[in-house]
């Protein structure tokens, strides 16, 4: 029972507070301002919105063939057809349970490639890890280029940097300890552990092993440079936002992303994130509100759709494997 409701909790507490946000963002509008949101997202010129769509599925591509590189130095090569469906299902999923994604992009090149699934989660660690290394190069561009912007919005938001950094580094040290404590161990738990974190130490250091090093960090520079220019045309939708330079969008980019890994695919967060971070520079809240909203309205629909198209043509297209 305990199992079953902390289950629960993990799926319904992320649902329902974005949910809230939803409910908070519209209650916090007046009529005439919600009025003015929709006209904006109505208006809104299909081009951009279609040319946003389209780095967007660009970066999936990007990652699904930079993933092989990943996976080449493991004995494996996966067709990179079913890599791109693989990675938009994962995307899908997580709109839905928090990290999911990770779990169902493993399996899934389990049953249709043959990947051991410690091997291909592994692989899927490095590319969090990447991720991440990636999102705090961002944060440091930002900071360089907004430092006073950035720091007063991390602030009022009550997010500290000293603090973030001593949490990953107290979970860094816990993860080396338990890890340490398991290999010593010669239980039949500890046993099958070490098999377990074996494999995806494997799928780690692949990065280490693989030949076409800088075929990786091209793919890994365009993924992010796509994230951030998939944010950056959606400008141009909002009359307001049409003179912001780079640098400046750049700071909305980075609070969306904090909002990304707090709710479910960003629901109901990602625009009041955006739309204070847009306000800093003196963008209406209106404005700003029709700017998060177009931009989550459109990256969520693009994984809605080609994720429910994958899953249906993922089995047929694998149907003889």
């Amino acid at each position: 029972m305990g199992k079953s409701l902390k289950k629960f909790l993990k799926i319904f507490v992320p649902i329902a507070f974005g949910l809230f946000l939803v409910w908070y963002s519209y209650n916090s509008t007046s009529p005439e301002e919600r009025e003015q949101i929709l006209h904006y997202i109505s208006s809104a010129s299909p081009f951009w919105v279609i040319i946003s769509v389209i780095i967007g599925i660009l970066s999936h591509i990007s990652r699904a063939i930079r993933w092989n590189y990943l996976l080449e130095p493991l004995g494996y090569r996966p067709r990179i057809i079913n890599n791109i469906f693989i990675v938009l299902i994962s995307y899908f999923a997580n709109l839905g349970i928090p990290r999911s994604g990770e779990i169902l992009r493993a399996t899934a090149l389990t049953t249709y490639e043959n990947v051991p699934f410690e091997k291909g989660f592994g692989t899927i660690v490095t590319e969090r890890v990447i991720d991440l290394f990636m999102l705090l190069l961002v944060i440091l561009i930002t900071l360089a280029l907004q430092t006073e912007i950035i720091l007063a919005f991390l602030d009022e938001k009550g997010v500290s940097l000293v603090g973030a950094f001593g949490l990953l580094f107290v979970g860094i040290v816990g993860l080396f300890m338990a890890t340490a404590i398991i290999r010593k161990s010669k239980s039949p738990l500890a046993n099958k552990l070490k098999a377990f974190l074996n494999g995806l130490l494997d799928g780690v250091l692949s990065v280490f092993k693989m030949k076409k090093k800088w075929a990786f960090i091209l793919h890994t520079l365009f993924i992010w440079a796509a994230y951030i220019g998939m944010f950056w045309v959606i400008k141009y939708t909002v009359a307001e936002t049409v003179p912001l330079s780079l640098s400046e969008l750049m700071v909305a980019f980075v609070a969306g992303a904090f909002a990304m890994s707090t709710t479910n695919g960003g629901v109901g967060l990602y625009p009041i994130a955006v739309s204070a971070a847009l306000g800093i520079f003196d963008i209406s809240s209106v404005s700003g509100d029709a700017f998060g909203w177009i931009m989550w309205i459109a990256q969520t629909l693009m994984v809605v759709v080609f994720g429910t198209i994958s899953f249906v043509v993922l089995p047929l297209l694998n149907r003889n494997r």
